[in-house]
């Protein structure tokens, strides 16, 4: 039964439910009376389904990162994520600080919204796969909640792949204003190879710069781990070898790119606009390294070497003009 008293701002409604007290403070003793009634009836629902109640969207978080995230490669960005998505604010409060069990389709799209004034379709949508997950786990691991409200939120569209192309002078005044040579002497000689091996390799940064002598055999790379938590093999061109070959000699077990991703972020940066490029980042070697494989390899070739699982993923590489076509039939 609820009980009712006057507060300083409105009126304050209890409520006592099978072990569980709640209250709330409303404008009006009807809006109180209205809150009291929902609440005791959503709470006696829960009872009848052993839903456990009270556990917060902070809590939620929180647990899925010590068991479920600490499993993954990317443990690192899912916990920052998931500390930044609990902060954001939705409809005045943390998102954090909701009852699993309030959460709505409503709230998510508001926060949704929110989110697009200033990130990307792309962004809000893996945050919301992250989100799902999570409300997914409370559901069937956990019995934190009835089901996901995140099933019924209307997903932003992505927005187009990028296929920013490198040309050939792009590539020689970035080694220019890296310094490059073929004799490194310095990080910013080796960060001007890595660019050079990732365009002959396709290789994304974290598997260049984790790359050791112990994982080359003859002219293959052994990608224990990938971003996509599989293993590859990747091979190596005679030019590919070239490079690792100009590299300082790796200390014992070490890297041969010594330079840690961070560095080599922020050098090629000031690299790309002194050489007065814009709209290049260093993982657009990837883009340009894949499009000049898929005019050597076959498909399947191409998607074993650069590690796609989805054949389909590689028509975004696939630049050849409708005139280069016609030359070949």
């Amino acid at each position: 039964m609820a009980s009712f008293r006057k507060h300083k701002t409105g009126w304050r409604a209890e409520i006592f439910v099978q072990g569980t007290r709640e209250s709330g403070v409303f404008s009006t003793k009807a809006e109180a009376s209205a809150w009291a009634a929902e609440r005791e009836s959503q709470l006696r629902r829960n009872d009848t389904t052993d839903i456990v109640l009270g556990k917060t969207c902070l809590q939620a978080f929180e647990r899925y990162r010590d068991e479920v995230s600490i499993h993954k490669k990317g443990e690192k960005w899912e916990t920052i994520r998931l500390s930044a998505i609990a902060k954001h604010i939705v409809a005045g409060k943390n998102l954090g600080d909701y009852l699993v069990a309030d959460v709505t389709p409503d709230i998510l799209g508001q926060w949704r919204d929110m989110r697009l004034k200033t990130v990307m379709g792309s962004t809000v949508n893996r945050d919301l796969n992250l989100i799902s997950h999570v409300f997914t786990t409370a559901r069937r691991e956990w019995n934190w909640a009835a089901k996901s409200p995140t099933t019924d939120v209307r997903r932003p569209k992505d927005p187009p792949p990028r296929d920013r192309l490198i040309s050939q002078d792009e590539i020689d005044r970035i080694c220019l204003a890296l310094a490059y040579d073929g004799n490194i002497t310095n990080v910013s000689g080796v960060v001007a190879a890595a660019f050079l091996f990732a365009i002959e390799t396709g290789m994304r940064s974290g598997e260049i710069l984790s790359l050791s002598p112990k994982r080359i055999t003859g002219s293959v790379a052994h990608l224990p781990r990938t971003k996509n938590d599989s293993k590859r093999d990747v091979p190596l061109s005679p030019r590919a070898l070239e490079i690792l070959s100009e590299l300082p000699g790796p200390a014992a077990n070490g890297p041969y790119f010594n330079v840690t991703d961070k560095s080599r972020d922020t050098l090629f940066r000031k690299a790309v606009t002194r050489a007065g490029i814009e709209d290049l980042t260093f993982h657009d070697s990837r883009h340009e390294a894949i499009t000049r494989l898929a005019k050597k390899l076959n498909i399947l070739e191409l998607a074993r070497m650069v590690g796609h699982k989805d054949i389909r993923q590689l028509q975004v590489y696939y630049n050849e003009t409708a005139a280069e076509i016609a030359k070949k039939l």
